[in-house]
């Protein structure tokens, strides 16, 4: 599986940016797809997952209601829609493939490469 996530940048405080993660390689194993976060100086943290085949989302608590994740079947593509970023939110940002529905890095195999986003206030 090779994930290769783009779209980060500079954006304003509650403007909006779209991440996108090309996925290839996918198969049965890696059912569920993740965008999680890095901050300077802090551990990587979950962000969002997507189901692969429901399109069913879940999300951490600091971006729940302002982030969106989908997925294109088409595209083979996960995106990550953040409306409303907030400085906090300035981080590599990170898409990942994994086997079962988790908030935990140990169980996503596959990583992207990270993508910074930095939020101005």
């Amino acid at each position: 599986v090779q994930l290769q996530a783009f779209g980060g940048g500079l954006v304003q405080y509650g403007g909006s940016l779209r991440l996108s993660c090309v996925v290839s390689g996918r198969t049965f194993r890696t059912p569920v797809m993740a965008w999680f976060r890095q901050a300077p100086g802090k551990e990587r943290l979950f962000v969002a997952r997507i189901t692969w085949s429901t399109g069913t989302g879940y999300y951490s608590d600091s971006v729940k209601g302002r982030f969106t994740i989908s997925r294109d079947k088409s595209k083979n593509t996960v995106d990550l829609q953040m409306n409303s970023p907030r400085p906090d939110d300035t981080a590599v940002y990170y898409c990942a493939a994994g086997g079962v529905d988790s908030i935990y890095e140990r169980h996503y195999h596959y990583w992207g490469q990270g993508t910074l986003v930095t939020v101005s206030s």
